[in-house]
Order: C-alpha cells, then structure tokens, then sequence
C-alpha cells in the first residue's frame, strides 16, 4: 500500500457527500485497508464496508460514507454474484491456495475424473442447501473467531446452516499439466448465492463429493446486490480524483435508497412528520399493487404517499437472481427528494401505521411549495414551471 502521507485529502471546503462508493478491491488488499484508504480519500472517520472480501479475492466492496453507513446493514443481507476458479484434486486447511495441502488425489484418480461427474456434483450444490462454512472464517465460536483457533492448532468443527446457490455455471473444465495424467483439474465457474455463502466451502463441498479433495483457487466478486464491476472505481482511480482537487465518486444516499429499497414517495406534511418520529398513515394498497397514502402528486410523477411495489422495481440481486425487495423497509422521500427515512408498516389490520425504523432526515420540516403560493407567498426554491418543490428548515 502506498505510505498515508502520499494519500491525498479532499479540500476542507469541499463538501463530505453520504452515499455509497462501489470499490474494486485489489488483490491483497483486507476489507480494513480499504475502509482506511477511503477514510482519507473522503476526509471523514465515518466510512463503513458491506461485507467482508478476503485479501486472496478481488473484486465489488459497498463502501459506505458518513449518514450512508446506515443503508450498509441492508447491503451486506443481498446476494453476491463470483466469478471463481475452483482446482480439484487437493484439499487445503483453509479450504483456499494458501493453505497447506491435506490431501492430495492421485493421477490416475483425477484422469477417471468425468466433465459428466463435475457437472453432477455441481447441480447436486446448487439450490438450497446446507452448508458447513469454511474452519477459517470469521465465525465466533465462544467469543473468538474462528480462524484464530484454527492458527492456534485448534480443530474447529462449526455447524451446517442453510444458504441458498441460485447459479453454479461451470464455464469450463481443464486438466493440468495434461488430459493423459493430470495432477489437478481445474473448474471455472460463476456462482451467485445468498448472503453468508462460502465459496470457498462450496469448493471444499465439491472436491469432497467427488472423492478427489478441492479448494478455491482464486475468486473475483462481480456483484453485490444492485451494485456491479461496471460501477466500480479502483482505489487508485478514486486517489486520482481526489489528487486533481475533487472528490471521490459516490452514489448519493438518496440513489442509493431508491435503488436498494420500495419507495414511498410523501406529502409535506407525512415528510414532516416522519422526520419528527412521529407515526403517519400507513399506505393503501391498490388492485395494481402499488400503494397510496393520499392523491396528491409529486415531482417524480408517482403520487405522494405512493409505494412503487417490490415486483415492480425490484433491486436485482436482494432476493434471487431476478431480485425483490420483498420484506424491506421502505425508502421515504419528501417531496423535494430528500431521503427522510426507512419506515414500515405496523399494528393490526384495521389501524395500520407507519413508523421509522431509521430516520435519515431528522428533524426537518418540510413545507409544500404550492400551499404557499395559493395564501399569495411565494415559496423559497418553488419553480416558475409549476413544479412542486419544498423547503426545509432544522429545529
């Protein structure tokens, strides 16, 4: 890593943007590391990770800065999409290359060793499935995380708990350094799974079902949730963006909400509310699916207190391959888009409510541009185009 005096800092005049910085991490690299090199970049202690990415694999980490490290606990529970090579025919400590070999299969073993066989052991882990995870994870066993205890010379045995695999596509099969008498084979695959999947395991599972041993030989995320490679930034094309006098590139929180969450979008009066904690009327649902609170429209062309329903906007990747935001809390927006909270729905049937579950926007009121205009005031913001537009004041 480059020494921290290198590491430039953004302007203190410069704005901290909230959002969410889509990482390309770098071989090597721990999770830490890069939160430490966007800490930084940002010029803020405020900054969060999704989910860890061991050092040996490279690929998409959610970075979260300042209020966005609150949206970072819905990130980490979506499905992850790897890109991973799998090598059959040696079983390692760690399940992974770094570990020291256990055992190791025989040639003539190997070259019996069918493209068939693979492919039907690989259907047989996909799905759901229980999963033992891998003995060096950071899974605590009695306070301690288990990767120590295996440093420590312990045999740590940890339970099996379901995950789900929705894709293990096998791209390729290879056999190293020959057809005739190979000493390893070689499984390029892409697996896309709940969160708390092992890969490594899966490798680990696969080596085992084939009577041969296995371990993950190098893995690559692509996707975490919504969030892919294409939207990364490698940290040194962010250092550069920082180096030239602006600021690293991240996706405002409010984006980022609408992305990963249904939205509700709210009348002055519910944002204003909200944002004091108080309860507000819970949405209405209608035949379509789509849900109301009351008809008044807002700028985004969907009415204030309307819900866009999971199966119409749904996050690719927070529930199967297709996605679905099914049993979120739901993104709240004032009518000027500011994101005011995450809220759900509560009580029984006939008195049904909504309520904050984390309040992003607090103590904010908000007022409706048009009532303004219509009492003879012109409202602070409000646009000469009829659009609606809100102002907000903090107590």
């Amino acid at each position: 890593m480059t020494d921290r005096q290198q590491i430039p800092s953004p302007a203190p005049s410069l704005p901290r943007v909230a959002g969410l910085v889509v990482v390309d991490k770098p071989l090597g690299w721990t999770s830490h590391d890069v939160v430490s090199r966007l800490r930084r970049l940002a010029g803020t202690r405020k900054v969060g990770h999704a989910g860890t990415l061991d050092p040996a694999a490279s690929g998409v980490l959610v970075v979260g800065v300042e209020k966005a490290t609150k949206l970072l606990t819905y990130v980490t529970g979506t499905d992850k999409t790897y890109r991973a090579s799998i090598r059959l025919g040696a079983a390692t400590v760690t399940d992974d290359a770094e570990g020291d070999v256990t055992r190791a299969a025989a040639p003539e073993r190997l070259a019996a060793l069918t493209d068939d066989a693979v492919l039907a052991a690989v259907a047989e882990l996909t799905g759901e499935i229980q999963q033992v995870p891998s003995a060096v994870s950071a899974i605590k066993v009695d306070g301690q995380r288990s990767y120590a205890r295996v440093r420590k010379g312990e045999d740590v045995e940890l339970p099996a708990r379901p995950v789900t695999v929705h894709e293990f596509t096998v791209h390729g099969i290879s056999r190293e350094p020959s057809d005739a008498e190979p000493t390893a084979v070689d499984v390029d695959a892409t697996v896309t799974c709940s969160s708390g999947t092992y890969i490594r395991a899966l490798a680990r599972d696969l080596g085992e079902a084939l009577g041969v041993g296995g371990h993950l030989a190098a893995l690559r995320r692509t996707r975490v949730g919504s969030f892919t490679l294409e939207q990364s930034h490698t940290l040194d094309e962010l250092t550069e963006q920082v180096r030239a006098g602006g600021t690293v590139s991240t996706l405002a929180i409010d984006d980022a909400a609408r992305g990963l969450f249904p939205v509700r979008e709210l009348a002055a009066r519910e944002a204003t509310d909200l944002s004091h904690g108080r309860r507000i009327a819970a949405a209405r649902v209608h035949p379509g699916g789509a849900s109301q609170a009351n008809g008044a429209a807002s700028r985004s062309g969907v009415g204030a207190g309307d819900t866009e329903s999971a199966g119409d906007a749904a996050a690719p990747g927070s529930k199967g391959p297709e996605g679905s935001r099914a049993g979120l809390p739901v993104a709240c927006f004032a009518p000027d888009g500011t994101l005011v909270a995450l809220a759900e729905d509560r009580g029984p049937a006939d008195r049904r409510y909504t309520t904050s579950v984390l309040g992003i926007a607090a103590g904010m009121t908000f007022t409706d541009a048009t009532a303004s205009e219509e009492s003879g005031a012109q409202a602070p913001g409000a646009g000469q185009d009829g659009t609606t537009r809100t102002e907000r004041t903090r107590h």
